[in-house]
């Protein structure tokens, strides 16, 4: 056995030390797994154009609205809690393809519904889609990933997120343009928001195909006594070089003592759940409590609050969402060699900063109804504020966050404590989502204090409880 346990450590080390053969296959893999992100980032993003419309055509207040925005989020947090022993017990492929279907059915409901209750319930079956996608994704590529690249693939997730609200934004632009800047306009028999909501038909099938040429995760493989398949997908991700029987021999002594994780295992701590999960949790919160989904589900609406025209308020809206793009590509980057912790400092305090000064802008704003507007200086403020918030979460949190859940739990609570966390992002993302307009209504300066005190309080978090991972075999969490 010390013999195995040795030849396994050696071929660990020298799996971190040498580039794969097949980098490009594992590559192609992470990617396609990924495309669950871009369906995320996508679905969560795509609402912001639809707002001013859905309200109009349904005649509605600012708090009924949220409910409608947050209620995929409901549907997160359940796909995020099932998703973990969903994919244990049938495998995380089968259960990408049961978040294709999903999304492809939300997307279709949500262009053609018949109420703004039918609305609701077609997003809360499109967040089901997302919960799932935003566990199973991370897990799968932390899984089939060599430990040397594994924060870089895993980075592939965010990436993806980023590309899809991206992409949502320049879409919903486009539909706009093409419907004369009325988001009720008529093109083809639907209205232009029911085009932005049905677009991502097109990514969701294109999902569900990619799902069939990628293989599955060796882990659940070997789980599933089907150590021979396991094989063949580890010398295709980790190159011929390999010791396969080694590598195999290691999977299994890591879980021969484990077993099914359920929520029962998770406990144990001095607050009930262990000292992990709750980080994991913290994580989780912090990340949506800086309030950055306001950006992505509202900034349309929230810079016509502020005197900004339509066609102006959705550019905003997209060139917000390049920024993102451009600072999740310096995380994926820098985050196998920095390290995760420096980035996310390095993002706190810069979000801090952002935070404070749009705060500070946002106080001067006057006027009632459509006849708002801000000062030249702090309308200037506030743009650029807004865009440096955005570029230091994408090169910190944003990514950090989900390389961080993919790889810091145990092996033998991995897939229940990541179901956890990820559903209380889904919470916090909801409290978020569904208090900002009455907050804005009531005084949006002080909404932007209160991410601001969040973005600082993450500092000590991160400080006195995230362990640094990286460079660490997942075998080795502990």
């Amino acid at each position: 056995m010390e013999n195995t346990v040795t030849s396994a450590t050696q071929v660990q080390s020298d799996a971190q030390g040498a580039r794969p053969q097949h980098l490009s296959h594992v590559v192609f893999i992470a990617a396609a797994a990924a495309m669950g992100g871009f369906l995320f980032g996508y679905d969560s993003s795509v609402i912001n154009g639809a707002v001013v419309a859905v309200q109009d055509r349904y005649a509605v207040g600012a708090e009924v609205l949220a409910q409608v925005i947050a209620a995929a989020l409901i549907g997160c947090a359940v796909g995020a809690a099932t998703a973990g022993r969903l994919a244990d017990r049938v495998g995380r492929i089968r259960v990408m393809q049961i978040a294709a279907v999903l999304f492809t059915v939300s997307a279709v409901g949500s262009a053609l519904p018949f109420a703004l209750w039918d609305l609701a319930l077609w997003r809360v079956l499109g967040g089901v889609a997302i919960g799932m996608a935003s566990v199973v994704a991370p897990a799968y590529i932390a899984e089939v990933a060599p430990p040397a690249y594994r924060g870089r693939l895993a980075s592939f997730q965010q990436a993806a997120i980023v590309i899809g609200i991206a992409v949502s934004q320049l879409v919903n632009f486009g539909i706009l343009n093409l419907a004369d800047g009325d988001q009720r306009g008529v093109l083809a028999g639907l209205e232009a928001w029911q085009w932005m909501l049905g677009v991502m038909v097109l990514p969701a099938v294109l999902y569900g195909l990619l799902t069939f040429v990628i293989p599955e995760s060796p882990r659940y493989l070997i789980a599933a006594g089907r150590s021979a398949e396991a094989r063949g997908v580890l010398a295709r991700v980790e190159g011929a070089d390999v010791d396969l029987d080694a590598r195999v021999a290691q999977i299994q002594e890591s879980m021969r003592s484990e077993h099914k994780p359920t929520l029962r295992d998770l406990f144990g701590g001095r607050f009930g759940l262990l000292p992990i999960v709750w980080i994991g949790i913290g994580l989780s919160v912090f990340q949506q409590l800086v309030g950055i989904n306001v950006i992505f589900y509202y900034s349309a609406s929230l810079w016509q609050s502020v005197g900004i025209d339509p066609a102006g308020s959705f550019f905003y809206s997209f060139t917000t969402s390049i920024i993102n793009i451009v600072g999740t590509v310096i995380a994926v980057l820098l985050v196998d060699r920095v390290g995760r912790k420096p980035l996310a400092l390095v993002g706190s305090v810069g979000m801090a900063v952002s935070l404070g000064l749009a705060a500070w802008a946002f106080s001067s704003k006057s006027g009632t109804g459509e006849d708002i507007t801000l000062p030249d200086l702090q309308g200037t403020v506030a743009l650029v504020a807004a865009h440096s918030f955005v570029l230091f979460f994408a090169l910190s949190w944003g990514v950090v966050v989900w390389v961080l859940l993919g790889e810091m739990f145990p092996s033998r609570i991995r897939a229940a404590a990541l179901g956890v966390a990820a559903s209380a992002q889904w919470v916090a993302n909801w409290l978020i989502t569904v208090s900002f307009p009455s907050l804005s209504d009531w005084n949006l300066s002080g909404a932007y204090v209160l991410y601001t005190v969040f973005a600082v309080l993450s500092v000590p978090f991160l400080l006195k409880w995230v362990p640094e991972t990286k460079g660490k075999a997942l075998e080795e969490m502990g």
